[in-house]
């Protein structure tokens, strides 16, 4: 196994770690059996701490990798006694806590394991276990302030496909009073299922610390599924095969983790940012990895001691998303953060504003990154070794390929862009799977080009030093009258005015081009500005005329994912149901919209007339100037 290969700051260094055959960069072909080499060369060091709640002096606890290790097997034996096979799924659905940690390990040990988002609703979650197939779901215990355990229950309720469900039970992280006061308050368990109901810890105890049973040693077996809850609208379930999530963790662990690293990480365990980049690298280096709170940067008081945490656990690496980094922003440093050598920031790009205000105010470097769920997660990132070129995302690591390039109306590649050119960013790296990215056969069709590439969907360009730079969404184009207008404009200028936080840009529908610009904005905690204000500055700031947003909107909070992205589906819907609703208005028709994703027809706009006399016909003529789908039904249905 080779493990050094000297820096990663340019194309010309990333070469030279390509030289040594990626067979030889590690000799692990399973997640557990690194977890293993792991724990034998490191069994003391910490590995994984976790606390409840945010205050800097309260109870946490740490596992050490000889503690992870173990767990991981006794988990996966039981697993295996409840009926789980290669192949089977296990699913998840977990806070963070370290009990997520090790699911996510003998889940990919005993089958393959299958994250899920808990800001799902149950249909959604229920939907996604039947799909999975998944046998066992390990979720929480009823809790005080939570409605996991009641969600969990209710997707199971819909998914007999699950035989068994695994409780964690949170209060083992309290101390008393709250401890003494957890039973007192706990919610009753939801039934309505005919699952086993099982106490994780009470049964990974009865088991044995060693696997019982010999894993398939196939490193292209699937390891993973993770449904993207990002801003493609209805989840699609990725697959992850052993040796992409470990290609993930050797990337990390050898460009930017050091086994000594303490990674302070208030994501989410059910998204692959936390998952791979961070626990996985932790898993491959030995580092330590620290969760602050169930809900992470949503945690009650995250962002208000965030700093006074990095002091407690002498964090040298800590993750954010832009929001996180807009949030705490709105806050004094006001503790010792001299021990953070950098900051690894993804999901969307950073405006330049806020990444001069963050160094600034704190001294810790930023490294904007790239990664995506399909490719299992990483592409690129600016080497901490090199030059940061601020709003890149920087170099593909080793191994990794980005090719920019154009395609027609039917799908065929036209051409390779040149240095600098704008095209469709497009992958093929470990990570990713040609042919078998997404679970469901028939999401395939048509991502991969020329067989191998991975269409991301993002549009960008790689300068003549090979950084690339992401200028926007393919599905994120507003097309007024047949002219593209990247949103990322919009944002961008927008985002420049002192009183805004966060800004979203979309395409609302139009009668005359089809879609004019809409932006949606968030403002920075005490600011005030009005709309004739924003609408002036845009004017202003946005050079190309027809950028210019028709609408903008102030909003209390702008939608966002877990994970901090803007979720622009909401804004969508938001803005088909303020558009069809004003114009249903001025023919004299009241009625009742709500716009839900189907799975082949895109955003639908659903009709409910509040008078009897209005007919499906009419309500389709008055919106057929539009290019959405429109259903007409008697009566207003639930929001999906």
């Amino acid at each position: 196994m080779v493990s050094e290969s000297g820096a990663f700051a340019t194309v010309q260094d990333k070469a030279r770690w390509e030289e040594v055959p990626l067979s030889e960069r590690w000799s692990a072909r399973s997640v557990y059996e690194q977890v293993s080499q792991t724990a034998s060369k490191h069994p003391r060091r910490p590995a994984v701490s976790f606390q409840i709640t945010s205050g800097p002096t309260d109870k946490a606890v740490t596992m050490n990798w000889a503690e992870v290790r173990a767990q991981s097997a006794q988990l996966a034996n039981l697993l295996r006694e409840l009926g789980v096979n290669e192949g089977d799924s296990v699913a998840y659905l977990l806070p963070n806590c370290t009990e997520a940690a090790i699911t996510l390990v003998a889940g990919a040990t005993a089958g393959k394991v299958c994250p899920l988002n808990p800001l799902l609703d149950a249909e959604s979650l229920g939907g996604l276990l039947r799909e999975l197939d998944a046998k066992v779901l390990v979720t929480l215990a009823p809790f005080p302030k939570s409605d996991v355990a009641e969600k969990a229950s209710a997707a199971v309720a819909l998914a007999p496909n699950v035989k068994a469900v695994l409780e964690v039970d949170l209060k083992r992280y309290l101390s008393p009073p709250l401890s003494w006061i957890v039973p007192l308050i706990r919610p009753k368990r939801a039934g309505g299922h005919k699952a086993r109901v099982l106490d994780f810890h009470s049964e990974i105890a009865k088991r044995s610390a060693e696997l019982t049973f010999a894993e398939s040693g196939d490193p292209a077996s699937i390891g993973a599924c993770f449904h993207t809850g990002g801003t493609t609208g209805m989840p699609k379930v990725a697959q992850h095969a052993h040796e992409g999530m470990l290609y993930n963790g050797w990337c990390s662990a050898s460009m930017l983790v050091r086994e000594t690293d303490v990674l302070l990480c208030p994501l989410p365990m059910f998204h692959v940012f936390a998952a791979y980049p961070i626990w996985m690298a932790c898993i491959m280096s030995g580092a330590h990895m620290v969760m602050p709170t169930p809900a992470g940067y949503r945690g009650d008081g995250v962002f208000d001691n965030f700093w006074k945490l990095v002091e407690r656990w002498k964090a040298t690496l800590m993750i954010v998303v832009p929001t996180a980094a807009g949030a705490l922003m709105q806050r004094p440093v006001n503790a010792d953060v001299s021990s953070v050598t950098y900051a690894l920031c993804g999901s969307s790009p950073l405006p330049r504003g806020l990444f001069d205000k963050f160094e600034e105010a704190t001294g810790v470097k930023i490294l904007e990154g790239y990664g995506m769920t399909e490719a299992t997660c990483l592409v690129s990132c600016n080497p901490k070794d090199g030059e940061r070129k601020v709003g890149s995302v920087g170099l593909s690591f080793p191994y990794t390929e980005v090719r920019i390039l154009h395609f027609d109306a039917a799908g065929n590649v036209t051409k390779d862009c040149a240095t600098d050119e704008i095209g469709e960013i497009c992958v093929s790296n470990p990570g990713v799977r040609p042919g078998q990215t997404y679970l469901e056969a028939a999401r395939n069709v048509g991502l991969f080009a020329d067989e191998k590439w991975l269409r991301t969907g993002d549009l960008g360009r790689v300068d003549a030093d090979g950084y690339l730079w992401i200028t926007g969404r393919a599905k994120d184009l507003i097309i007024r009258g047949g002219h593209n207008i990247d949103p990322a404009e919009i944002e961008e200028a927008l985002a420049k005015h002192p009183a805004v936080a966060f800004v979203g840009a979309i395409g609302q529908p139009d009668a005359h081009s089809g879609e004019v610009p809409a932006a949606y904005v968030e403002l920075a905690a005490g600011s005030n500005v009005t709309v004739e204000e924003l609408q002036e500055w845009a004017i202003e700031h946005v050079h190309e005329r027809a950028a210019h947003p028709r609408y903008i909107e102030l909003m209390d909070e702008i939608p966002k994912t877990a994970v901090g992205k803007i979720f622009k589906p909401d804004l969508r819907k938001s803005a088909i149901r303020r558009i069809h609703g004003e114009t249903l208005a001025a023919a004299g028709i009241t009625a009742t919209i709500q716009v839900i994703e189907d799975k082949k027809l895109g955003l639908v706009s659903v009709v409910s007339p509040a008078e009897s006399d209005v007919t499906e016909e009419r309500v389709k003529e008055v919106l057929s100037v539009f290019p959405q789908p429109v259903r007409v039904v008697s009566a207003s249905p639930a929001m999906t």
